[in-house]
C-alpha cells in the first residue's frame, strides 16, 4: 500500500505541523507494537484505517480497496529541538472531502494508540 500511494497524485498538498503528542505517540507505538502498524478507526470513522510507518501515515478507506484519503509525509524531525515541539510535515489530500477528516483523525488515532500501549503493559 505504501508503494501504491506514491503512484497517485494528491488533489492537494499543504505544509502542516503535527502536535508533538500525536507524533510522539505514533513513534512510541511503532517502536513497541511493530512496524508497519495498522489501526482501525471504527469507533468514530467507520471503515477508515490508518497505516503507519516511520516515514508516512496514511488514512485509507478500507471499503474501497484501501483508497487513500490523507497522507502525512516528509516529517522534519531533525528541525525540532525538543520532544514537546511540533513536527513540520506535508499533508496530502487524496479525496475531495478529505479535509473533513483532518481535525478528527489524529485525536482518534492518539486515543486508540494510547489504549493499545496501555493494554500491552
Amino acid at each position: 500500500m505504501i508503494r501504491r500511494i506514491r503512484d497517485l497524485a494528491p488533489l492537494r498538498s499543504v505544509p502542516k505541523t503535527v502536535e508533538a503528542r500525536y507524533y510522539n505517540r505514533v513513534r512510541l507505538a511503532l517502536a513497541r507494537l511493530g512496524k508497519p502498524l495498522e489501526v482501525e478507526l471504527d469507533e468514530e470513522l467507520r471503515q477508515t484505517d490508518m497505516l503507519l510507518t516511520d516515514q508516512e501515515w496514511l488514512c485509507v478507506d478500507r471499503t474501497r480497496d484501501d483508497l487513500p484519503l490523507l497522507a502525512w509525509t516528509d516529517f522534519a524531525v531533525k528541525e525540532r529541538d525538543a520532544l514537546h515541539a511540533p513536527v513540520r510535515c506535508t499533508l496530502h489530500l487524496y479525496h475531495a472531502h478529505a479535509g473533513l477528516l483532518i481535525g478528527r483523525t489524529l485525536p482518534i488515532l492518539d486515543r486508540i494508540l494510547q489504549q493499545r500501549l496501555a493494554d500491552q503493559t
